[in-house]
């Protein structure tokens, strides 16, 4: 269905190859996962399939690029739009139309199929993504992950034979996403669709997975089965870190199959009594919300919501897409105003808030961190941020080098990957060294190194954080919030809410259920103490 032979690619003004002398071929009814680390290259290997690269982007392109016998070189993208999907990383870049239904339906009418066909597949997939509900919806008012699924819905509308997706479930809940990955891997065995995708959150799609496609640092791939790749890959997903540090003689992908693994070692811990440490705060308060109510036109998104923060916490806001995670870090960051109650800051209004006064006390990262980025190259952005934070030359650039080294300072912001893009927002906002720091879906194109990274920075920092990583909240978070329909529904210490919740529970906590441990840290650190 797809070859690729010795191809090499070079974008213009660079002086590396983004990928070299590549060659494999993949199957009809094939499902494949690109891996590697931030910036490595896999969202132009999964663009160069249907020719978007490089006639879009530019480029020079060697070897040849065969999809169901097409060549790549001979047509553009549009002429490949019946056979492959592509969902990319920003759904909101690929979106045409205003509402739900309309998005839906678009790719068809450019295509000119027959209203009576439109209309059926347009139902049939707003009921396998679970999107019913959305259909007369602006897309602008929807959440991150609900448009992540709109995407994705505009691709199967199509009936491609290949569907190509970049990041698919980055802004879903782990509910969304284990959905959404069981419909592909429904469609691959069902109807011998060919689907490839690109994710960093592999412990969601190991388990589904044919083959891998790994490319390393030095624009080198290795492509061979999930148990070849993970054996000995320096990325690799919690329940494989678990098994290497276990020195187990295989590596797990699943939890079923790391807790038949595990079962006698589980046994003998079993004996060991909890102990649980005392995470509650000590600070002063930092950020009160009482009695908010926010809203979009008619909608009102948080009812009645209130909650205090302390100096020192670091709070994870969890729920499933479009519970209102976004709505109240916007209303803490003073983005909106409230219908009724309030939002303090440090004892201040953030809405009253402005320049250097509101960097100096709250920073903020949005889903989309291209938002705050706005110099013609990364030199430019980390000298402004210098600048307008008051200190000394180098410092911003200095904590990107930090969270994700080797960007180059030459590059243009809109050049860099959506991960890299999030390190470089990242970086001029703590340069500020605001009293409060703001994320929302901070981990979205990062891989666990870059991912452990922003640990490191955001230790020791007062944080609030919206998202759907349960791995992210198991390494760093203090405490835990959950909302549901704009309401909470449960605040406590990570522990405690995440071991309670097995949606939510990271993999390590399934693996080792019932014992209370999160990472595979807590793991290690119990075997040396007590065996």
């Amino acid at each position: 269905m797809i070859t690729f032979s010795k191809v090499s690619l070079i974008y213009p003004n660079s002086q590396n190859t983004v990928i070299e002398d590549l060659s494999f071929s993949v199957r009809e009814g094939e499902f494949v996962l690109v891996m590697g680390s931030t910036g490595s290259g896999k969202s132009s290997l999964l663009r160069l399939i249907n020719g978007l690269v490089p006639h879009h982007t530019g480029g020079i392109l060697a070897g040849e690029i065969l999809v169901n016998g097409i060549s790549t070189q001979n047509i553009k993208p549009g002429g490949l739009a019946h056979l492959v999907g592509i969902v990319g990383q920003n759904p909101l870049n690929g979106f045409v139309t205003d509402i739900v239904e309309d998005e839906l339906a678009f790719g068809m009418e450019t295509l000119n199929i027959s209203p009576d066909v439109m209309r059926k597949r347009v139902e049939e997939v707003l009921d396998l993504l679970s999107l019913s509900h959305l259909r007369t919806r602006s897309i602008a008012s929807l959440s991150g992950g609900e448009q992540q699924r709109v995407a994705i819905g505009t691709a199967l509308v199509m009936h491609p034979k290949i569907l190509v997706l970049d990041e698919p479930t980055s802004a879903l809940d782990p509910v969304a996403a284990e959905e959404v990955l069981s419909i592909l891997h429904r469609l691959v065995n069902d109807l011998a669709l060919t689907v490839i995708l690109a994710e960093h959150k592999l412990e969601r799609v190991i388990q589904f997975v044919d083959r891998i496609i790994h490319i390393d640092a030095d624009s080198e791939a290795r492509i061979g089965t999930p148990e070849e790749i993970l054996k000995d890959s320096l990325i690799a997903p919690p329940i494989v870190h678990l098994a290497r540090a276990l020195d187990l003689p295989v590596v797990g992908l699943s939890v079923r199959q790391m807790r038949r693994m595990t079962e006698p070692l589980r046994s003998r811990l079993s004996k060991l009594p909890d102990v649980i440490e005392d995470s509650s705060a000590s600070g002063s308060e930092l950020v009160v919300l009482n009695k908010l109510s926010c809203g979009y036109g008619s909608k009102e998104v948080l009812h009645n919501l209130s909650l205090t923060i302390f100096e020192g916490e670091i709070v994870a806001l969890m729920g499933r897409n479009g519970a209102g995670k976004s709505t109240a870090l916007r209303s803490i960051v003073g983005a909106i105003t409230p219908r009724h109650g309030s939002v303090t800051v440090s004892g201040r209004n953030p809405t009253n808030m402005k320049g250097e006064n509101r960097a100096q006390l709250i920073g903020f990262i949005p889903q989309e961190p291209s938002d705050l980025l706005y110099g013609q190259s990364v030199e430019e952005e980390c000298s402004q941020a210098d600048n307008d934070n008051k200190v000394a030359p180098g410092t911003t650039q200095a904590l990107l080098a930090a969270l994700l080294p080797g960007i180059s300072p030459h590059t243009h912001p809109r050049d860099l990957s959506e991960g890299q893009r999030l390190s470089l927002a990242l970086s001029v906002v703590l340069s500020a060294q605001p009293e409060l720091l703001v994320l929302d879906e901070p981990t979205r194109g990062l891989d666990y190194t870059a991912k452990a990274s922003l640990v490191t920075q955001l230790r020791n920092r007062t944080v609030l954080l919206a998202t759907h990583d349960v791995e992210l909240v198991a390494e760093v978070a203090t405490r835990v919030i959950f909302i549901a329909d704009g309401e909470i529904i449960a605040d406590g210490p990570t522990l405690q809410i995440l071991l309670s919740s097995p949606a939510f529970a990271p993999q390590v906590a399934k693996v080792m259920a019932p014992a209370p441990w999160l990472t595979v840290k807590d793991v290690v650190n119990v075997i040396e103490a007590n065996l």
